[in-house]
């Protein structure tokens, strides 16, 4: 961080303390944010994201082996669906209750009950157990995603974040595949249980990071209201919104009382979650942030990503394992083209926006190279060459190396320090929607279509009694032909075809981005809201750089102050 941007931050700060002095609390030394000190936090914050980060990863090249020991193909995607889907409802949790009492304790709270689904899954003995305890590693792993990006904001001014997202953005390439390689060398070597046993010590040193080193600002103010009733609504709205498209057109038809029930559940928890925002006084998402313009083109935008994304991320590996007939460890290095350029394009594309302050076209450069690498996954074939789907991956990981990060950064320069955490929450809650739904569809085809194609192609008497439940790699890589074929054949069949039909969605993502604003980066922390903003009435999302509204967007303040100053007026 310059010396500068420092110079400013600590301005900003004192700025802040004398707006807290008139609000009647006690005013507190702005603390300045050294090299020293923020290369400890930064350090602490990329152990949180790597452990949450790599376990979206780490059990995919294990989940034949996994699924084929518990007997469970049928409910494979369940054990990547429910980790998204936990993780998605807590986000916007952690973010709002982050701004209210601070990162580290939530933080905190995050990495413990993370560590705690990890053992549960270590002593997995049935399928049902695996998916509970990626459950409960979910409802951590969220914390970890969002308090990792909100955290940096609170020191770092949005111009000279750019190369720490960057960074951010190139820890999540590293794991993306070292998990799935960590994950072949644990299941080829000592068992797949270890993927969770290594998350322990990988916690611990969290877990100590986030006690001795991540020494942020500390909150002041009134004792916080917690939006308990709005976090229950958008749970509630988002698990019956997974539900219908997992469970549709495979375990229910379409049109069943069970999925009839499920999408009304949604419609009416989400109506209510606009009514309790509404009037809440500290909302969990506040209804507000949809009116700044760039904030709902990105999280449009963001959506689209994460359908993509995660759908193919999920089971690219699981594929290559069977088709090339590798094992789990080669799988996950196969992986490596897509983390190298991930890494490589995340870290200079960073840079490039601290250095010039421009950021609109990466994206939209970004989300056209990974519409274009889903279209040439769409192409591959049983005997596509390994070195062809290699480069295909290394596209997609361009892509996403050019558009992730720098979303996450236009939402947070456009909103001040103190609703930061909900407002990035917010973002990521919708990518991870976006995640969990492209995860859930692409599961449930997958699995749907390749029952059917074993089935529809074996030999009367050849497949085993619980159809491709029992398959794994290496009983795969043992069959005789021409079954060997067939079976080959019904996993790119089964599964190849959805990338195309992926292309559409990212398409929705290039447009959106074509019309975002490209305000000015924030040059310096705007600690705290002015009391001016709530003596008018509105609360003006200011850039801190400028002089002036950078948005033109205006959040009016909670129900409970603008009664107040509704009193005050009579």
């Amino acid at each position: 961080m310059s010396s500068g941007g420092t110079t400013t931050a600590a301005a900003s700060s004192t700025a802040s303390a004398a707006s807290t002095t008139r609000r009647g609390h006690a005013p507190r030394a702005p603390r300045e944010f050294g090299k020293r000190d923020l290369a400890l936090l930064f350090a602490g914050l990329m152990v949180a994201m790597l452990l949450a980060s790599l376990n979206n990863t780490v059990l995919s090249t294990a989940m034949p082996t996994i699924v084929g020991e518990l007997h469970g193909v049928e409910h494979m995607s369940w054990v990547v669906t429910s980790f998204i889907l936990a993780s998605t409802i807590v986000m916007p949790i952690y973010g709002n209750l982050s701004d209210l009492v601070g990162r580290r304790p939530m933080l905190i709270a995050a990495i413990t009950i993370f560590v705690g689904g990890s053992i549960v899954g270590a002593l997995a003995q049935d399928i049902t157990l695996l998916i509970v305890a990626r459950l409960i590693q979910g409802l951590g792993g969220g914390g970890l995603m969002i308090l990792s990006q909100a955290a940096i904001a609170d020191v770092v001014p949005a111009r000279e974040r750019g190369r720490y997202m960057g960074i951010m953005g190139g820890v999540f390439a590293f794991s993306s595949v070292a998990g799935p390689l960590l994950g072949g060398w644990l299941t080829e070597g000592p068992g797949w249980r270890w993927a969770f046993w290594i998350n322990l010590p990988l916690g611990a040193l969290a877990l100590l990071a986030a006690i001795f080193l991540l020494r942020l600002p500390k909150k002041e103010g009134e004792r916080p209201r917690v939006d308990y009733l709005g976090m229950t609504l958008i749970a509630v709205a988002t698990t019956c919104l997974v539900l219908v498209v997992t469970w549709g057109g495979t375990q229910y038809e379409w049109g069943s009382p069970e999925i009839i029930g499920l999408i009304a559940g949604a419609v009416v928890a989400a109506a209510l979650f606009v009514l309790v925002e509404w009037k809440a006084a500290t909302p969990v998402m506040p209804l507000a942030l949809f009116r700044d313009r760039n904030f709902n083109l990105t999280t449009l935008a963001s959506l689209a990503i994460g359908i993509a994304m995660f759908g193919t991320l999920g089971y690219m590996p699981t594929y290559l394992q069977m088709i090339t007939g590798a094992g789990a460890t080669v799988s996950g290095l196969l992986m490596i083209p897509m983390m190298g350029t991930l890494l490589i394009t995340s870290i200079i594309t960073g840079q490039a926006v601290s250095r010039t302050g421009r950021y609109k076209l990466l994206p939209i450069i970004g989300t056209v190279v990974v519409a274009g690498a889903l279209y040439l996954l769409s192409t591959i074939v049983v005997d596509t060459p390994i070195w062809v789907v290699c480069a295909y991956l290394g596209v997609l990981g361009i892509g996403l190396g050019l558009s992730m990060q720098i979303l996450t950064l236009i939402v947070q320069n456009s909103f001040p320090l103190r609703i930061v955490g909900t407002a990035t929450a917010a973002t990521n809650y919708f990518r991870q929607v976006g995640a969990t739904l492209g995860s859930a569809v692409v599961g449930s085809f997958f699995a749907s279509r390749l029952k059917e194609n074993v089935a529809a192609h074996m030999p009367v008497g050849a497949a085993p009694s619980d159809g491709a439940a029992s398959f794994t790699p290496s009983a795969i890589a043992g069959l005789p032909e021409p079954i060997h074929t067939i079976i080959l054949t019904a996993y790119n069949e089964a599964l190849i075809p959805i990338f195309l039909v992926l292309v559409p969605v990212v398409a929705v993502a290039v447009v959106a981005l074509c019309f975002v604003v490209e305000k000015p980066l924030a040059t310096a922390i705007e600690r705290e809201i002015p009391s001016e903003s709530l003596a008018t009435g509105q609360l003006q999302v200011i850039d801190p750089g400028l002089d002036k509204d950078a948005t033109g967007a205006s959040f009016e303040p909670p129900a409970r102050e603008r009664r107040a100053h509704a009193g005050s007026k009579g």
